[in-house]
């Protein structure tokens, strides 16, 4: 069995990162194929196991548009035969839509999409299964790469509503800067992170990165050296449904966890030393290693943004981290994110 991922191509490696990420940290069994960017499948999945992977995929995934179950593949001369091959009462209820997307290929969209709605309803005995347009009960879908075919069937759907619902304007607890709810979803995978383990975020400021964490069944901890951060969190994380958060007001330097966190998930202000008390510029990060290295337990990963001018390298060598994974994001023409995974040495 096989699923196939229609990825985010609004950077060109924290997608696929961030579904590897998923696959270790989930240990999923499978072979993955990157077919182009964009396109990826996940082969070789026991029958057992391909429901479960399913869902865990389309709750956790935050650059990852689509999810499908493939049930074939093949060249485009070979259209007609491979749809009319195929049994949809399996995998039609009621009513469905046809979509194609293309990668590289130069398909007729509206064409292909029209005549394979038509084959499936001459190869159907179910006379009350119809095209429906808008929200069918059942989507098939078509991804065209080059001249090749991948047919496939999407059972769970994401909900790609949610980053539009809950970005950070739309929050009751409002204030600028705030991180994107795709990429905080992205930088939580990225720690490997599962369902209930204990993320900390100690610069948690609207409790962005927190509420994605919780979202996908994450225990969190945020902390802030601002209380009206603090307390905004709070407010956020119980306007998103996430009853197991603990939030403090404290500076990170003296923050001493109630038990040691799986994983630190953060974006540290940066150049703004009214945001962290006392200290700015690059003592900031300095400051934040030492103090976050005793509240991790062994093996666990640290996935923080700070800007392109500061070297953490020299930082992390000197506490005892070690840096696994770099994605840079242009910002604007003088700011370029960072966004660094660093694993605590056992």
């Amino acid at each position: 069995m096989e699923l196939l991922f229609i990825q985010s191509q609004e950077h060109p490696k924290l997608p696929i990162a961030e579904l590897k990420a998923v696959i270790e940290c989930e240990n999923i069994e499978g072979t993955l194929d990157i077919i182009t960017e964009g396109l990826v499948i996940l082969r070789d999945i026991s029958d057992e196991n391909l429901e479960k992977y399913y869902k865990l995929f389309v709750r956790r995934l935050g650059y990852t548009h689509e999810v499908h179950e493939v049930i074939s593949k093949f060249k485009y001369e070979s259209l007609e035969e491979e749809i009319l091959k195929v049994n949809w009462q399996e995998y039609i209820k009621d009513n469905f839509a046809v979509r194609l997307k293309r990668f590289s290929s130069d398909i007729d969209t509206v064409g292909c999409e029209r005549e394979v709605g038509s084959l499936i309803l001459s190869n159907v005995n179910d006379t009350d299964i119809k095209v429906k347009l808008e929200n069918p009960n059942s989507l098939v879908r078509l991804v065209a790469y080059q001249d090749n075919i991948f047919l496939a069937i999407e059972r769970f759907k994401l909900n790609k509503k949610h980053f539009e619902e809950i970005k950070p304007h739309k929050r009751p607890f409002f204030y600028p800067g705030s991180m994107s709810p795709k990429l905080a979803r992205c930088m939580v995978n990225l720690s490997r992170v599962c369902e209930g383990d204990l993320v900390l975020d100690p610069f948690c400021g609207t409790g962005g990165i927190l509420i994605e964490a919780g979202l996908i069944g994450c225990k969190v901890a945020g902390s802030d050296v601002n209380w009206k951060m603090k307390n905004g969190t709070a407010i956020n994380l119980e306007y998103c449904g996430i009853e197991n958060y603990r939030t403090f007001n404290v500076d990170v330097r003296e923050l001493k966890m109630y038990e040691k966190v799986d994983s630190v998930v953060t974006d540290p202000p940066y150049g703004i030393s009214t945001s962290t008390g006392d200290i700015d510029g690059d003592e900031i990060f300095n400051e934040f290693f030492h103090s976050i290295y005793s509240n991790m337990k062994d093996d666990a990963f640290l996935c923080m943004a700070s800007p392109h001018y500061v070297d953490l390298q020299p930082m992390i060598d000197e506490v005892g981290f070690q840096l696994m994974e770099q994605y840079h994001i242009k910002m604007h023409r003088s700011l370029t994110r960072v966004i660094s995974v660093i694993k605590k040495k056992d």
